[in-house]
């Protein structure tokens, strides 16, 4: 058996025994990351009755889910994502690549003007498995989440992006702090130990 296999074997086995994933399955959630959207709200407040919220990299839509449920019918949720994702009520979606000039106004046609309260990203690469390609495409995607939010984002936003640790990291921490008036990574208990995301925190955004 090739090391591939071996690897899916495992991944498949732990996935289906994972007991946020089985949580997910039973609460009707379309992913277990929505936990980890979940824990960092609940200690951070970042999603309140009436909010604006953003959401790249959406699908399978599990931190949409969330958001819409959290902001309420006087709030206003919009996602994309380049792949298609299920309607969710309360939810506005735009498919394609947000770096193409014309996605990228078809998001903001949606968007308030200078009146979004929050973005949020988990976006990641289509891993290879392999570190020194995995980090740099992690970083790039975290990068142009972090710019994405300083465009929109009202003074006073806020902005959680995946991200995975390594070279360059620092310099996206530095940018962010550069911007925002409190940064700080996290956590959550559902991202897998192995795994080498992490959270970057991006707090009370100052607009220059």
């Amino acid at each position: 058996m090739s090391r591939r296999s071996r690897s899916s074997d495992r991944w498949l086995r732990e996935h289906f025994t994972d007991r946020f994933v089985q949580r997910a399955q039973s609460e009707g959630w379309r992913s277990r990351a929505v936990f980890k959207l979940e824990e960092i709200d609940r200690r951070e407040k970042l999603l309140k009755p009436g909010a604006v919220c953003l959401d790249l990299g959406a699908a399978p839509g599990a931190w949409s889910q969330y958001a819409a449920r959290q902001v309420g019918r006087t709030g206003q949720v919009i996602a994309t994502d380049i792949l298609p994702m299920p309607e969710l009520v309360g939810v506005q979606f735009v498919q394609g690549d947000f770096r193409e000039q014309e996605v990228f106004e078809r998001v903001l046609s949606l968007l308030p003007e200078r009146r979004v309260d929050v973005v949020l990203s988990d976006m990641a690469p289509n891993l290879s498995g392999v570190d020194v390609i995995d980090q740099p495409r992690s970083l790039h995607l975290a990068e142009l989440a972090l710019d994405m939010a300083q465009r929109v984002l009202k003074p006073g936003g806020d902005a959680l992006i995946k991200v995975f640790q390594g070279a360059g990291f620092q310099e996206l921490v530095q940018g962010a702090r550069e911007g925002f008036g409190r940064v700080k990574l996290v956590k959550p208990q559902a991202s897998r130990s192995r795994s080498p995301e992490i959270y970057l925190l991006a707090m009370q955004f100052r607009l220059v």
